[in-house]
């Protein structure tokens, strides 16, 4: 049974206005299990998207806006000391992954590496471009990127159109490249729209959304969480989706066991996005190495859904979903949102952040018990 979570307010970044009480008043609706607390991380953070940290602690955050973000804590308190733009005029730099020190930015047509970032971040660092080569659509254009066990970066390339045979076979898949850029390889296929993939800490399989087709109605087709436990695999697009609903034009002549079935089926319309093993030890055993979903919410859906985050159960081989329940939830009040969560990052001390990019906000979960 989810309890309501008692409210923790985190003081504003030096420079900034106190949050509006609204504000403070809307997180006080998030449902939580027993034990667990949200609050605010940092606030003031436009249209954010991806989270990744820094060796010193410090978090990195990707938009859809133009800019990108660092969010230090140097008292290690859970709250940000301060907002700090790092770069502008960017093309949607939704992406963030850190490596080496450096930090790398996917816009929607490139990727782009600042180097020694913790020690350049206040002063607008230019960055190289590690590859530009990507397609510069919008439809489905967001960019998420992380490093694999591989050490190799990987970056979806979504599809142009709600269902359609895409003109370019670089559409649609989940490719992988080098940190300098160079060996890009498409890694899966048969992807409509991923803005988030893990890596399971017990096998290093990837998992991965994917996104639904529109307009087959309310309940039709469900979203995806996949599990890719080799290169090569196609996972349906654009032919079926959810493993068994056929589209309804380009399906015919094929078969749905020809293709990858989901590990799981999510809600529909659900718009699951930046998913994440959780691999701390703060939270209650039970959560550990199971899989974090936000679920940024269903747009065209006559009665919305999703608007949370929801936990997807493994068996102990870590290979199988066996349950799929909701973790958080409140950003929804009857119809309407004020608040939706798009990606997940567990801090080292155990600690789960979520960004919200329509309250411009990084949220953080903690388990006190």
């Amino acid at each position: 049974m989810l309890l309501l979570a008692p409210l923790v307010l985190a003081a504003s970044a030096p420079g900034r206005p106190v949050a509006p009480a609204a504000a403070d008043a809307n997180l006080n609706k998030i449902k939580l299990p027993a034990g667990f607390t949200i609050s605010y991380f940092a606030q003031g953070v436009k249209s954010a998207r991806e989270l990744a940290v820094g060796p010193d602690g410090t978090v990195y955050v990707g938009t859809k806006d133009d800019k990108v973000y660092a969010l230090p804590d140097r008292n290690k308190d859970g709250r940000a000391d301060e907002v700090v733009t790092i770069a502008t005029g960017l093309n949607a730099p939704n992406g963030v992954a850190v490596r080496n020190g450096a930090l790398y930015v996917a816009e929607i047509n490139r990727i782009l590496r600042y180097d020694n970032i913790a020690g350049t971040l206040r002063q607008k660092p230019k960055p190289a471009v590690v590859y530009g080569q990507l397609p510069n659509k919008d439809w489905h254009g967001y960019r998420y990127i992380a490093f694999g066990p591989d050490g190799k970066l990987y970056v979806p390339v979504g599809a142009p159109c709600n269902s359609c045979l895409p003109e370019e076979p670089i559409y649609g898949t989940i490719n992988r490249l080098n940190p300098d850029g160079s060996g890009l390889e498409v890694f899966a296929q048969g992807v409509r729209n991923t803005v988030g993939f893990d890596w399971s800490p017990q096998d290093k399989a990837l998992w991965f959304t994917d996104n639904g087709r529109d307009m087959l109605g309310d309940n039709l087709p469900a979203d995806e969480l996949n599990r890719a436990a080799s290169a090569g695999l196609h996972f349906g697009f654009p032919y079926f989706f959810a493993g068994d609903v056929p589209d309804p034009q380009l399906s015919k002549g094929r078969s749905a066991d020809t293709y990858q079935k989901p590990a799981r089926k999510l809600g529909p319309h659900v718009a699951a996005l930046g998913m994440k093993f959780y691999t701390g030890k703060q939270f209650p055993t039970q959560y550990r190495n199971q899989i974090l979903i936000p679920e940024h919410g269903s747009w065209n859906r006559t009665s919305k859904l999703g608007y949370r985050i929801t936990m997807v159960k493994l068996d102990a081989s870590g290979k199988q979903a066996t349950g799929y329940e909701t973790f958080a939830e409140g950003w929804l009040q009857g119809q309407k949102a004020w608040g939706r969560p798009v990606c997940l990052l567990v801090l080292p001390d155990g600690s789960l952040l979520v960004s919200d990019d329509q309250n411009d906000a990084v949220y953080r979960i903690s388990y006190k018990g």
